[in-house]
């Protein structure tokens, strides 16, 4: 009887994990949005993603966060791994669009690029490196009163950005149900 108690104790206590807090505060303002209708974890191998979502069954989203931007430059560093990548061609394949959400913790801020300005910034990282390599760093940078700025590095150059992409504050989440 104890033995059974316990057991039921343990499936009741689940931990709040880092990315279920800043996760939520992306999937919030998602769910908050007039067009809204629908969130559901993403399917992949009979395993629900931790970080791919399907919005109104056709949007898909895959949400990243970093808590903290590193100095000197105040960059935000977004790691995807050859798993993160499996993931999101998978998430892609199914839903009709798909979005990176990147959380900036720290600045309070939502970075939102798409699938294809995604795979652009990865694409010139490869190009430049002349190979495809086991992760891919994707930078982020929130300056005072402006835009985002996204980009990768150059392989082996210090200060030098491929694929700056200039991202507006103000695309998420609307840009997901444009």
């Amino acid at each position: 009887m104890i033995r059974r108690f316990i057991a039921l104790t343990r499936i009741a206590l689940m931990k709040i994990n880092d990315d279920h807090m800043y996760h939520g505060a992306a999937l919030t303002q998602v769910a908050e949005h007039p067009q809204f209708t629908a969130i559901n974890a993403f399917q992949q191998g009979g395993h629900a993603s931790r970080s791919g979502f399907l919005v109104n069954h056709d949007i898909g989203v895959y949400l990243k966060y970093a808590s903290e931007p590193t100095k000197p430059y105040s960059e935000y560093h977004f790691t995807f791994h050859a798993d993160h990548l499996a993931e999101l061609e998978a998430l892609n394949k199914k839903a009709g669009r798909v979005f990176i959400v990147l959380v900036c913790v720290r600045a309070k801020e939502i970075c939102c690029i798409t699938y294809v300005e995604f795979e652009a910034l990865i694409a010139k990282r490869r190009v430049a490196r002349g190979a495809t390599e086991d992760s891919y760093l994707v930078l982020v940078t929130c300056p005072q009163g402006k835009s985002f700025r996204v980009y990768v590095n150059a392989p082996g150059q210090k200060k030098k950005a491929l694929g700056n992409r200039i991202v507006p504050r103000n695309r998420f989440p609307n840009e997901l149900f444009a």
